[in-house]
């Protein structure tokens, strides 16, 4: 796969463009299990920041570097000497709360990021998938799985309930609340094929490769659409998740009064009659 121009700079992501408009960006840091130091989640956040106005990119993919594992969350042992998470000599509780409330909400914007990025998300998950796994998939828009993968909700194992929008997202993610209580309360494992049958993740594979290749092939044929109607798309279902069934029909007639004066649809549908393969101008 070929770097993507404009994102060489990064540490702890490798960015590829494996086909036209589809950019790939993969956690790298497989010796650790690809666990999240805070530099990563502020690259992290930067990386979807870029791209979500990038008009090269119209499809993220995002997986994990190694055999092992998508992520295995946080990296908990440097996270043990972060300053931040630690109680200061002479500083009253209400100062100490206010410093530790700004480092949480500056790590949910981070993985926030992925969530709004104008463009579909497709995340690509293996091996070990617990704790911020979970945060990270559920901003994203699709979640396909290795047949190996394991998930965990792992934070009430280390003495907290989660913070980064597992609880948030994930209760919207799947139908069952019983299910989301109970992986959350009990932070016991669950495997690709209870993932699936909950609609956790909308495919399962029978290997990384297989699941990786499925989520590119996707991302390559949403990104052969029209910006405009992809974007869009994107943009009024999350506005559906949030709000009512009134105001989402009202916000979509305002959206696609502007969307609609765009000529992707005439494009779309001369293509159709002339058996041609569409072309969009980038957005």
């Amino acid at each position: 796969m070929a770097q993507l121009a404009g994102y060489s700079s990064y540490k702890y992501f490798a960015i590829t463009s494996p086909s036209s408009f589809v950019a790939h960006v993969e956690i790298n840091r497989p010796a650790k299990l690809n666990a999240f130091l805070e530099a990563m989640w502020l690259e992290l956040r930067q990386i979807f920041q870029q791209l979500s106005t990038d008009p090269e990119v119209r499809v993220v993919v995002i997986s994990g570097a190694g055999d092992r594992a998508f992520t295995a969350g946080l990296d908990v042992q440097a996270a043990s000497q972060n300053g931040a998470l630690k109680a200061e000599e002479g500083v009253d509780t209400a100062r100490a709360a206010f410093k530790l409330k700004r480092y949480i909400v500056e790590f949910q914007d981070c993985i926030t990021a992925v969530e709004k990025c104008e463009k579909p998300v497709i995340c690509v998950l293996h091996g070990i998938s617990i704790g911020l796994a979970i945060d990270l998939s559920c901003a994203a828009d699709i979640r396909i799985a290795a047949k190996n993968t394991r998930f965990s909700v792992k934070e009430v194992d280390i003495g907290m309930a989660a913070d980064i929008g597992t609880l948030a997202r994930l209760p919207k993610a799947v139908s069952s609340a019983s299910w989301v209580k109970e992986v959350c309360l009990s932070a016991r494992d669950f495997g690709a094929a209870e993932a699936l049958s909950v609609g956790f993740v909308s495919q399962v594979h029978e290997s990384k490769a297989d699941a990786l290749n499925a989520g590119l092939k996707l991302a390559s044929t949403i990104a052969s659409k029209s910006p405009v109607a992809v974007q869009g798309t994107k943009e009024l279902l999350n506005h559906a998740r949030d709000h009512t069934v009134e105001d989402n029909l009202k916000y979509t007639a305002v959206w696609n009064s502007n969307a609609l004066q765009a000529p992707d649809m005439a494009n779309a549908l001369l293509s159709g009659i002339q058996k041609t393969k569409a072309r969009f101008e980038k957005l």
